[in-house]
């Protein structure tokens, strides 16, 4: 059974001989810039979940004054229906 060392040799070759002598350098340089790509973005996202987000200030319903209170205009009353018209009597003309 072929240890570690004789597996990577053996991966190598075959690489060599499925993809060629010049296609392996490429492939090389393109998992280097996705491997690089892919450590900024992690690094990116480790940056945007290390920020706070900017809280918003609460106010306490303790914290209302008396004059505050005061200065707040009272709720609209709901529209009072009016009453129908009323209707004069209709004569009968006899």
């Amino acid at each position: 059974m072929p240890g570690p060392s004789e597996w990577i040799v053996i991966a190598i070759v075959a690489l060599v001989v499925i993809f060629g002598a010049k296609k392996i350098p490429e492939m090389a340089r393109s998992m280097g810039r996705a491997q690089s790509e892919f450590k900024k973005g992690m690094k990116e996202g480790q940056a945007d979940l290390n920020e706070t987000p900017p809280a918003a200030p609460t106010p306490s319903p303790a914290a209302e004054t008396p004059a505050a209170a005061a200065a707040t205009p009272p709720p609209a009353a709901p529209p009072v229906a009016e009453a129908p018209a009323e209707q004069e009597p209709e004569t009968s003309s006899q």
